[in-house]
Formats: structure tokens, sequence, C-alpha cells
């Protein structure tokens, strides 16, 4: 998916991956009793931290990192009819591989 903007400074733009909503055993799962997705693919990011002296710290992430991030952290928007989260570099916890 391409986004038709770009984040500012040290924030990125994540695509939430839904966790199942049946257990091992079959249940299916209401949407209300399901964990809040805390793993994401990153779509979008900054340039990066701008520091005190003026030069630009490059982001850690890239675009296509399957990422984990606080679990009530960004803001999340609705871009062609899909959830993204738009998050800053802090807000992550680890880059899955």
């Amino acid at each position: 998916m391409s986004v038709n903007f770009k984040p500012l400074g040290n924030h990125l733009v994540v695509e939430p991956i839904e966790s199942e909503s049946r257990t091992a055993s079959g249940i299916i799962l209401p949407e209300t009793a399901q964990e809040k997705p805390q793993t994401g693919v990153v779509v979008a990011v900054g340039s990066g931290l701008r520091l005190m002296n003026g030069t630009v710290q490059a982001m850690t992430v890239q675009i296509g990192d399957k990422v984990l991030y606080s679990k009530y952290a960004g803001t999340t928007i609705k871009v062609e009819k899909k959830d993204l989260l738009i998050l800053s570099e802090d807000d992550i916890l680890a880059i899955v591989e």
C-alpha cells in the first residue's frame, strides 16, 4: 500500500496487522474481546529527528519493516478504507524479523 503523504520529522505511518479472530480451538472471538494489535508494517517514514545543533538524525526503521509498537500509541487515521497509525519513532519498541 502506498500513501500519498509524507510524515514529518521522526514520525512514521504503520498499517496494523490484525490479530486472529479465532482461538486455537476454533472459538470465534467477538471484536470487543480481541486484543488491540501491536504489530504492523511501516508504509511511510519521515526524514528523522532534528537535533539541537541543526543536524537530522536518520530514522532507524524503513518502509516495509514489521514493527512492534506501544499498545495505545499513535493517532489512528483512515486512508482508502484502511486504518493506519501515525506514530513517533519513540513509540516503536522493536523491529520484528
